[in-house]
């Protein structure tokens, strides 16, 4: 075991806070897109820790936006977000941010004045949970809880990791298997993207009908 920071973000007392939008209503939202999750943990690697930020659609339970860094800086978190409008803007043209729900801790990375700015120009709607309850992010406690076990522990064990860039590697090649081919029970035993294909194929059909 390696000595390293605290799981929970610092806090930032002097920041302002959204208010808690979601209340652990983790299977409130009925299509993707409705709510996002965000939170990111830490990797013990050769050359020092570092950390790695994900964005989960709660819907789908899709990672759509992640970041590897060396630092636990605003950017961490902001590029993380980025990445997964990004991806959404590429994949759909119709796909609007307005309304949508951000969920984090209260961390300072997630109160800083850079996030609020950008989640205001994007029309996105900022909710925070009670500070130090780990269920009130409960959803993305557990997808980084898979993330350590499946990656980081599995394959650290008898060797460990040699830095940022390998870590970056096998991420991006986990999240592509976490989105593409691992079943999740939450969601009737689909991955992620046949999750959203499933939803896709519904509205079309509901389309036709009327």
């Amino acid at each position: 075991e390696h000595s390293g920071p605290m799981r929970i973000a610092r806090i930032d007392e002097r920041a302002a806070r959204h208010p808690d939008l979601v209340n652990r209503a983790w299977d409130a939202p009925n299509r993707p897109d409705a709510l996002w999750v965000a939170d990111f943990t830490y990797v013990w690697t050769l050359c020092g820790f570092v950390y790695v930020s994900f964005v989960t659609d709660v819907f789908s339970r899709r990672i759509l936006g992640w970041k590897v860094s060396s630092d636990k800086k605003e950017h961490l978190v902001l590029d993380a977000l980025r990445q997964a409008l990004a991806i959404r803007r590429r994949d759909d043209s119709e796909f609007t941010s307005t309304g949508l729900i951000h969920h984090s801790d209260a961390g300072s990375q997630y109160t800083a004045i850079a996030m609020s700015q950008e989640l205001a120009e994007e029309g996105m709607l900022g909710s925070i949970g009670t500070v130090g309850d780990a269920l009130d992010n409960a959803l993305m406690e557990s997808t980084i809880g898979l993330y350590k076990s499946e990656l980081i522990d599995e394959r650290a064990s008898g060797r460990n990791w040699s830095g940022l860039r390998e870590v970056e590697r096998e991420t991006a090649s986990w999240v592509h298997w976490y989105n593409t081919e691992r079943l999740h029970s939450s969601i009737d035993y689909l991955t992620p993207v046949e999750r959203e294909m499933v939803y896709a194929e519904t509205v079309v059909m509901q389309g036709v009908v009327i």
